[in-house]
């Protein structure tokens, strides 16, 4: 039995180890929230981590949440303090898969993708789905896409004071560059 057992692990971990991962810390994940005739409402995070197991596809991505940064100081401070609740809420985090991923068919050439998972964002779940494209060159994996989301659905109260200053839908995008591990 002991032996069973040692050789599941060894075998487990040779699968594990053997995986082709690739990652990236310097992702960069957008989003706009802006509406005609008001201030821009736009945050970028230089510093989204994220994982690609190219032999299924499955990914993840986790963002501080402190690190989307805005063009002023005081709407990035709104954001952390009102809405996104920085101090309760510290990171947001994505967990998926890209659909019919086929590492082979991974080429010079741009190919589009759809990737589903779940984004929890203030500490809710959701379900989504993604427009991606994806390449490899010079040993790297390039990944762009986006998404939109709603604030309410992730139990985001946006004052009725600034309602009409923000959004419904806000605009999300990724851009990663992902070496092999």
């Amino acid at each position: 039995m002991k032996k069973l057992t040692l050789v599941s692990i060894l075998l487990l971990s040779a699968e594990y180890v053997s995986a082709q991962k690739y990652s990236s810390k310097t992702g960069k994940v957008t989003f706009e929230a802006s509406v005609p005739l008001f201030d821009d409402i736009f945050a970028q995070d230089d510093s989204n981590v994220v994982i690609l197991n190219a032999d299924n596809g499955e990914m993840a991505s986790v963002s501080t949440v402190k690190n989307f940064h805005f063009k002023t100081k005081l709407m990035e401070e709104h954001f952390n303090e009102s809405y996104a609740e920085s101090a309760k809420y510290p990171k947001t985090t994505f967990k998926g898969k890209i659909v019919n991923f086929d590492k082979t068919k991974l080429s010079a050439n741009p190919q589009k993708y759809t990737v589903q998972g779940t984004l929890n964002f203030h500490g809710v779940d959701k379900a989504i789905t993604s427009a991606a494209t994806l390449y490899a060159k010079d040993g790297k994996v390039y990944m762009q896409g986006g998404f939109t989301a709603k604030p309410a659905d992730y139990k985001v109260t946006i004052p009725k004071m600034v309602t009409k200053k923000v959004a419904e839908n806000v605009n999300i995008e990724y851009n990663y560059v992902m070496v092999k591990q």
